[in-house]
């Protein structure tokens, strides 16, 4: 038979066996380490809960490439580039056994998401580990180490956009929506969270080479001294006028909540608040953020989900 004739191939078709087993792995990885969404996905209806579980696995996996400091940067590229080759090939129809894969197949052809987002969450990752960037300041140490900054706000948007924004794209399509005014608000929710995860990491960040505070706001702060205990009294200004930025993203996700269908609103409404209250408690602390991990407890989260169930109910 010549090439000219040859048939298509069919695109993998995994069994429902094969998904049942893959999505039970991105939940595992879920209630393992998304130690906030997690509260959220469970007022979702199943399938829909099953479908962001695949989302996150996938993001996890992407970041856990690279932040993978046993790893020199070159071969944290190397290897995020071959599982993003991998991801192509499976969303093409490509046959794969890697269970990540086969859930986030599923859910990209049930949810119907473009993948030039899923994409575009693969970029944010790879800007982490893309010292090149143009939006970048890289600097080295006195240890001969590098710390990688955002010039102004305007680039670390870039970066939020594609490590946070995209995320709210992507959860919007899974949550079902109608009205393309939800698109834009689901930016800025992601972007509120994102903020608050800059504010509340800015010290582990920094210990690994990345300081996600534009280079233009001045302070009298030293990259370096986000690796230790810096002066509050230098500091304290400006983490609270990104955590002000933060707040008036907020209101985006609490607009954002009536665009989507009425069976996700309450997951919507736990995640928004969970992540509210963890920079309220960063505030109360006075912005401390560098004698230890702010965080909620599992009591607060609980409080906050057992007010989205009722929500559910209701």
């Amino acid at each position: 038979m010549s090439a000219a004739v040859q048939p298509a191939p069919v695109p993998f078709a995994p069994t429902e066996s094969q998904l049942a087993v893959a999505y039970s792995v991105c939940r595992h990885i879920t209630r393992r380490a998304a130690k906030n969404f997690y509260y959220a996905f469970l007022v979702l209806p199943r399938a829909k809960r099953h479908a962001l579980s695949a989302i996150y696995a996938y993001m996890r996996k992407c970041d856990d490439i690279a932040d993978d400091t046993t790893l020199p940067v070159f071969e944290r590229r190397q290897k995020l580039a071959a599982w993003l080759d991998s991801v192509d090939r499976a969303l093409s129809g490509q046959p794969t056994d890697d269970a990540i894969l086969l859930a986030l197949t599923d859910t990209h052809h049930r949810y119907n998401i473009p993948v030039q987002l899923l994409d575009q969450l693969a970029y944010g990752t790879e800007m982490d580990v893309d010292p090149e960037a143009d939006d970048l300041l890289v600097c080295e140490t006195p240890e001969s180490s590098t710390l990688i900054r955002y010039r102004t706000f305007e680039d670390l948007q870039k970066y939020c956009y594609h490590v946070a924004s995209v995320v709210g794209l992507v959860c919007i399509r899974i949550f079902g929506y109608e009205d393309p005014a939800a698109e834009p608000l689901a930016e800025k929710c992601g972007l509120a969270f994102q903020l608050t995860n800059i504010i509340r990491d800015i010290k582990e960040d920094a210990d690994m080479g990345r300081v996600y505070l534009p280079e233009e706001v001045k302070f009298g702060i030293a990259p370096m001294e986000l690796r230790n205990a810096p002066d509050m009294a230098k500091v304290r200004p400006l983490l609270e006028m990104e955590a002000g930025r933060a707040l008036d993203y907020y209101k985006a996700g609490d607009a954002l909540i009536d665009f989507i269908e009425e069976d996700s609103q309450p997951a919507l409404w736990v995640l928004v608040n969970i992540y509210r209250k963890l920079l309220e408690k960063i505030a109360l602390r006075n912005y401390d953020v560098f004698s230890g991990r702010v965080s909620l407890t599992v009591r607060e989260k609980l409080g906050v989900l057992a007010k989205g169930f009722v929500k559910r109910l209701t």
